[in-house]
């Protein structure tokens, strides 16, 4: 046990092996509804509601227990959706792609070049972005990428999408937007294939913050977790119009997704598919959207 114990914590470090003996503990000392009714009650301050849900929150919580579709665990692979999205648009909205890496140990930085991002394709927010590989502490990062490989991201929030899949870190192009910043996620929210709402993310890694806006570009008076931006006149994308149409035809096989789409240099770019937007434990302000959200998003009969 103690050499165990040594060896997650070199491979680790201390946070990564707190991360992942949590992970563990979860998986073997809770059901997926007890944890989903644990923490949905810490995060939201409510009760989930699983008998006749309502709500955004608690529908998508409904979802991850009764509600299966192999393919949407395929579009949840962030390697394997390049499939699907090849199938339904085409590859020109694929960024590119610089190596798919079984283990951490595969990974050449000589064969990369100075900028790109790595991610692991079995879970969500798993990313590294590299402006210059110089200049990266790379025994951290690698202690962290070690970490992903050994976690099964589906008990952290029992997203039950990413519980059979074979865990790689993706290596793809760093996409450069204003001030060589990563360029504006918009995220859009679609239902049945119906495009809805579209929330778009400034400064993800510094100070998050968020706006959302209606498929004419109107902003809506609505946070979910993070604030607003104080301008609220953010320029409308170029290829607004063509982002909608991508993402009805991305999303018309299943009751939920968020699709999140990039625009750089006046080009689309695909980000991934999310069927369980921040888990489905975000705090909504007003709490009457996440009601009008709910109704949105109709259950399966099935």
């Amino acid at each position: 046990m103690k050499d165990l114990i040594k060896k997650g914590l070199k491979d680790l470090g201390l946070d990564g092996f707190k991360a992942y003996l949590k992970s563990n503990y979860q998986k073997y000392f809770f059901t997926d509804e007890e944890f989903i009714r644990k923490e949905f009650r810490k995060r939201l301050g409510r009760e989930v509601d699983l008998e006749d849900p309502k709500k955004f929150n608690d529908k998508l919580q409904w979802l991850k227990l009764n509600w299966r579709d192999p393919l949407a665990t395929k579009c949840s692979d962030k390697y394997k959706v390049r499939e699907y999205v090849k199938e339904k648009i085409g590859e020109e909205i694929l960024n590119e792609l610089y190596g798919v890496y079984k283990s951490v140990d595969e990974i050449n930085f000589k064969e990369l070049p100075e900028s790109f991002v790595l991610k692991a394709n079995h879970g969500s927010g798993w990313n590294i972005i590299c402006k210059d590989k110089k200049k990266m502490n790379w025994r951290g990062e690698f202690r962290r990428m070690k970490w992903w490989m050994r976690t099964n991201y589906y008990y952290l929030g029992r997203e039950w999408v990413y519980d059979s899949i074979e865990p790689r870190i993706v290596c793809e192009k760093y996409l450069s937007g204003e001030d060589s910043k990563p360029p504006k996620d918009y995220k859009i929210f679609c239902f049945n294939g119906e495009p809805k709402i579209i929330e778009v993310d400034f400064d993800r890694h510094t100070d998050h913050k968020r706006n959302f806006y209606d498929l004419d570009w109107n902003f809506l008076d609505l946070e979910i977790k993070y604030p607003n931006v104080p301008s609220k006149n953010i320029k409308k994308p170029e290829k607004l119009e063509k982002m909608i149409e991508y993402s009805k035809i991305l999303s018309e096989n299943f009751p939920h997704v968020r699709v999140d789409l990039y625009e750089v240099n006046n080009k689309i770019y695909f980000g991934e598919l999310s069927f369980f937007h921040g888990s489905g434990m975000q705090n909504f302000r007003p709490e009457e959207f996440e009601l009008k959200m709910g109704e949105w998003l109709e259950l399966p009969k099935n």
